[in-house]
């Protein structure tokens, strides 16, 4: 069986204590790899690894730290027709949905491509007589990246990118599920030109997370994943005195009112509900039609097309959707189902009895939809990161945007609507990190900032942007006075225009 390997100082290095997870394929329920699980003493030795690497680096100039950027981009998108079946293999999702990840990430490795000037401070002249002051960006030193599965290329590429391209090193902790983008991509960085340890991967369970968050000889810690771990991470990690963003749970609504383009709003939400089997953190599992004729002409015309959905593995062309990830994922989405039907609400498409010839041990679910739900069930509350969309009825708008509100995540919202005013005071009030007009997955593009409120975030700080490089940086400020030749007395005031 082929084993994964962790990737140190600039070449593949296998696990050393024997103890390694299986990977599996979910279009066909076959384990296909191990990756190694690596123990505290081997994430120390990465940490070492980065902490060496981190001086010269530090020391590069940002306009050299760019052409590194530069032929990145280009080898990734060179090799985005190799990366796109090796990630799928892993996670299950289209060729298309592979591709368009790739892309997303190849995004922020060209934002930071423009760090000379990402990184320019202020400057102000004269704020006491012969004092001048201005402000510089320094790397936070040795960085940790803790991502999942859903995303096995772009949600590193949200991370590392901009803090190598900040001066920092980094070390990426994959999810073990579908880890193997992850090396061929460090790999690519490394033909790039990127000198050595400043980009590593390591593999692991539990025992790597806690080692990374609890390590001195790291400074900052990135992580995007359930709130449960998230609050974990942050928590545990900013007790270990670290920097820390963790980006969590999302359950994103769509409201729809009544002007709003039926069949827009329809391909809409088979897109952003079902696109990448459910599983992202930006996937809209909540529709929210404003008055029961909205809802009737909603429901009735996402039917037929939840039914017609194409379901297959990535080697079929033509597949609109792929398995989840793993056995445990499919049981757990199915409990939620069973679990609505029991709560009161009204089944309308059934995917649970979806078969493929060929593939029967994958991990395959047709697309599902719950009409009537309310507010007080488990599939309305939680976040079931499956291929399932709740219809929750509203009676007006400001029931449905009081609906966004209260939720305890604030990841993800959208409206679709002709009407500019509703449009305009939705997007002002929602408490909400990522707002979309007549747009259902409103994730930003790179030079913007990705991140959400409430129990969707936890930290000070968005990825990637300029929210980004701040994370990655510390601010420094320094007070200059050259000697003039000319004495004046000492000042002992602090005051407006003094010395200081």
């Amino acid at each position: 069986m082929r084993k994964i390997d962790h990737y140190v100082s600039g070449k593949r290095v296998a696990g050393k204590n024997g103890n390694y997870a299986d990977v599996t394929n979910p279009a066909t329920g076959e384990v296909i790899a191990a990756t190694p699980l690596a123990s505290a003493d081997e994430v120390r030795d990465v940490i070492a690894a980065a902490n060496a690497a981190l001086p010269a680096w530090a020391a590069t100039p940002p306009a050299q730290r760019a052409e590194v950027f530069y032929t990145f981009r280009d080898l990734l998108k060179s090799h985005a027709a190799e990366l796109a079946p090796m990630l799928s293999d892993e996670h299950g999702k289209t060729n298309p949905d592979a591709l368009g990840e790739i892309a997303r990430g190849i995004e922020v490795v060209e934002f930071a491509c423009g760090i000379p000037h990402l990184l320019k401070g202020e400057y102000s002249e004269a704020v006491s007589t012969g004092v001048d002051s201005y402000t510089l960006r320094k790397p936070v030193g040795v960085c940790a990246g803790i991502t999942p599965f859903n995303f096995p290329a772009m949600v590193p590429m949200w991370m590392y990118p901009v803090a190598i391209a900040c001066g920092n090193t980094f070390i990426l902790k994959p999810s073990e599920k579908d880890p193997s983008v992850t090396v061929r991509i460090a790999e690519l960085f490394s033909q790039a030109g990127l000198p050595d340890g400043v980009l590593n991967v390591v593999h692991g369970d539990k025992i790597a997370v806690d080692t990374l968050l609890a390590d001195p000889g790291v400074d900052a810690v990135s992580f995007v994943g359930s709130t449960a771990i998230g609050s974990y991470v942050y928590t545990t990690g900013a007790a270990h005195g670290k920097r820390v963003q963790a980006l969590c749970g999302a359950k994103n609504h769509l409201i729809v009112m009544p002007d709003a383009d039926m069949d827009q709003t329809v391909d809409a939400l088979i897109g952003s509900g079902y696109g990448s089997a459910g599983e992202r953190c930006m996937a809209v599992s909540v529709a929210v039609p404003v008055g029961e004729a909205t809802a009737d002409r909603l429901v009735e015309k996402l039917k037929p097309r939840i039914e017609s959905l194409k379901i297959g593995p990535h080697t079929d062309s033509q597949a609109e959707m792929g398995p989840v990830i793993s056995k445990e994922s499919l049981d757990r989405i199915n409990r939620y189902i069973a679990g609505g039907i029991e709560a009161g609400a009204e089944l309308v498409v059934d995917g649970r009895d979806f078969s493929l010839q060929g593939y029967e041990n994958g991990f395959f679910l047709g697309g599902c939809l719950f009409d009537r739900v309310t507010t007080d069930m488990d599939i309305y509350r939680d976040e079931i990161f499956g291929p399932v969309l709740s219809v929750v009825r509203a009676k007006s708008y400001d029931e449905a945007a009081q609906m966004v509100d209260d939720h305890e995540y604030g990841n993800g919202a959208a409206i679709f609507t002709r009407d500019g005013d509703a449009a305009r005071d939705f997007t002002s009030r929602v408490k909400i990190g990522m707002v979309g007009v007549n747009v259902p997955i409103p994730v930003p593009v790179a030079y913007h900032s990705f991140g959400g409120w409430k129990r969707s975030l936890f930290g000070d700080h968005h990825i990637h942007g300029m929210e980004g490089v701040r994370f990655y940086t510390r601010l420094k400020t320094m007070t200059t006075r050259w000697p003039s030749g000319i004495r004046t007395g000492a000042e002992f005031n602090f005051r407006r225009g003094s010395e200081v």
